[in-house]
């Protein structure tokens, strides 16, 4: 994924599903630096971590 598609993704109000190692995540929070961002699984763990933007892949 790219830091365009990651920024849209948080303006959104749509559930767009993005995967990060096969498991479903929120994106919560890109950082400055727009190599990283912080991710939480989908569930009920809200252990957040940060993750490589190339990292994510965005499900259809």
């Amino acid at each position: 994924m790219d830091v365009n598609r990651v920024k849209q993704i948080l303006s959104s109000s749509a559930d767009i599903n993005v995967l990060y190692n096969g498991a479903s995540v929120w994106i919560d929070e890109l950082h400055e630096s727009g190599k990283l961002v912080t991710v939480h699984l989908r569930g009920p763990l809200e252990e957040r971590t940060q993750v490589a933007v190339e990292d994510l892949v965005e499900v259809d």
